[in-house]
């Protein structure tokens, strides 16, 4: 479960084992125990032997301790072995992957170097060598690999972690077809199609394996990871439940994915208390911890967490490339937003992820920061059907559509949108009130306007409706948004811009395309103005005023 571990750790005290009860008082066997698994009651044993006939039962010890996950424990007990004179060279093996499954890598490599050759040591190796990033040292012992079970096997998984989860499935399947008894296998193929996205095809292989294994901890976890995709948080919890509640031993060795995995469930609850100590442990808590921070809008939080990461997987550059983005977007920097559209066209370019949703997406994200609306179209259209209640696509996909000039569509997705956060952010704002100008509904507009409080962002709204709605001929909302301004603003490039929307106001009404009274308001809005222009120009509309009987 444990193979992804970046991070360094000494285990913990061993989890509590349920011994299993024997008829009468007749002390088992130590071969009856391990193959029950029950590597509590072998250790129990074997303490009990050391004690009273002084056998020397440390290797077989440390061998129960590290299949019962307790990898402090065989730590203590393989190294005190290597220290004696009559140590057996294979325990330097035995070390090498108790080292492993701590996370101890270095130490790991040392310790397998001075076992040895063997299978075991030639595997672990293998996965050394992929932690490593060593391709040289890697392609050595994939060459080293035999054609036996447990050598597949390690490919398989060294596969699986590359993201190559097809060629994975294939070794499992070819493997189960001689071997129908290797039940646990299917949860290995069922995690492959996970990874692939194909998650009722998981739930079907997987239910091969918990009709023989109903409690199998990372079973149930990936059936709750199913549900949760498929369907939501709730169902996916309902599926951890007996797992949580639970004390076995099972429980005790996949705790910490399953803490996680709620965090996840829950939507984010719990994060800063459950994930922090997980990241490089569990591969996925930094991922998590880094969504959780762009949740709240701690953007340097998150950049923080992820600068360092180096991507080997399609979801880590995917996650660098909406932080650098964010990052860009909220500092204005460019060099920010080009690392992200680079991480964006990797992904999206990539032969495994072009035809993927979450490839398209890329794309579409790559060109939205070029600034080529056409092809962001291209890629969202593509995909839309997948998404049409989501808030974040159709905020995306409404401003593509405007950017295009296609404003009467952009407006309608732009009215799918429920989440308040979106709604209320300017340039949904902006966008809509644009929208609603260029399909000659500038009273909406205007109601946008004021509907907002005073700040940094209704002047720029301000600003945009009295612009726009005077390049449209909407010279009414034209002339409001300018007085405002002008009244905010001692800037006489708002004046001139109130005193053309006002004249245009009153061509309108001279050409029968705006009611006549509307020249009451323009005569009040000039002459909230003390300029000079403004008297002859009232004495000329006062003046058609009289002359066509219209009162002001």
């Amino acid at each position: 479960m444990m193979l992804s571990r970046a991070k360094p750790a000494v285990g913990g005290t061993p989890p509590p084992g349920d011994r299993r009860r024997k008829k009468g008082k007749e002390v088992p066997q130590l071969e009856e125990l391990l193959a029950q698994r029950d590597f509590t009651g072998a250790i129990a044993l074997l303490e009990f032997k050391q004690h009273v006939e002084e056998e020397d039962g440390n290797l077989w010890i440390g061998y129960c301790a590290f299949h019962l996950g307790d990898y402090k424990r065989a730590l203590e007990e393989y190294e005190a072995l290597t220290k004696q004179a009559t140590c057996k060279p294979d325990v330097w093996v035995n070390l090498a992957c108790t080292y492993f499954f701590l996370g101890m890598y270095t130490q790991a490599e040392q310790a397998a170097l001075k076992a040895p050759k063997s299978g075991l040591q030639n595997r672990l190796l293998f996965h050394l060598a992929h932690k490593f990033s060593d391709e040289k040292k890697l392609m050595s012992s994939h060459q080293n690999l035999q054609d036996v079970t447990e050598d597949q096997l390690s490919l398989a998984s060294i596969h699986y972690m590359r993201s190559h989860y097809q060629e994975a499935i294939d070794i499992y399947k070819r493997i189960l077809l001689d071997n129908r008894e290797y039940l646990a296998l299917n949860v290995y193929v069922a995690l492959c199609y996970y990874k692939l996205d194909y998650y009722d095809v998981s739930q079907e292989v997987l239910a091969v394996y918990l009709q023989q294994v109903p409690d199998s901890t990372i079973a149930l976890n990936l059936k709750a990871c199913n549900h949760f995709r498929l369907y939501n948080g709730k169902a996916a919890e309902a599926e951890l439940k007996n797992l949580t509640d639970s004390a076995s031993s099972s429980f005790e060795f996949g705790k910490e994915l399953i803490k996680h995995n709620l965090v996840v469930f829950r939507g984010g609850e719990g994060a800063l208390q459950v994930l922090p100590p997980l990241v490089d442990v569990i591969p996925e808590a930094r991922l998590n911890l880094v969504i959780y921070y762009l949740q709240q809008d701690d953007v340097q939080e998150a950049y923080n967490l992820i600068k360092d990461l180096e991507p080997t997987a399609p979801q880590e550059y995917i996650l660098k490339g909406v932080v650098n983005a964010a990052l860009g977007q909220e500092m204005g920097s460019r060099d920010h937003l080009k690392i992200a559209q680079q991480f964006f066209q990797l992904v999206g370019e990539s032969a495994s992820e072009c035809d993927t949703i979450p490839g398209r997406q890329c794309m579409s994200s790559c060109f939205f920061l070029l600034r080529q609306f056409p092809n962001v179209l291209i890629y969202l259209n593509s995909i839309k059907s997948y998404f049409y209640n989501n808030d974040t696509f159709n905020f995306n996909y409404a401003q593509a559509k405007a950017a295009m000039g296609n404003f009467s569509e952009a407006e309608e997705v732009f009215l799918l949108i429920q989440s308040e956060k979106i709604k209320s952010d300017f340039v949904y704002l902006s966008w809509l009130a644009r929208c609603y100008i260029m399909n000659k509904k500038p009273q909406l507009a205007w109601k946008l306007y004021l509907k907002m409080e005073t700040s940094g962002d209704s002047f720029n709204l301000l600003q945009l409706i009295a612009n726009d709605c005077y390049k449209m001929r909407q010279f009414y909302y034209s002339a409001k948004a300018f007085d405002i301004l002008e009244r905010l603003d001692n800037n006489p490039e708002y004046w001139e811009g109130k005193r053309g929307a006002c004249v245009g106001v009153f061509q309108m009404i001279l050409a029968g395309r705006e009611a006549k009274e509307t020249l009451r308001e323009v005569l009040h809005l000039l002459k909230s103005t003390g300029n000079s222009q403004v008297e002859y120009i009232v004495r000329v509309m006062k003046k058609w005023a009289k002359e066509n009987r219209v009162p002001v």
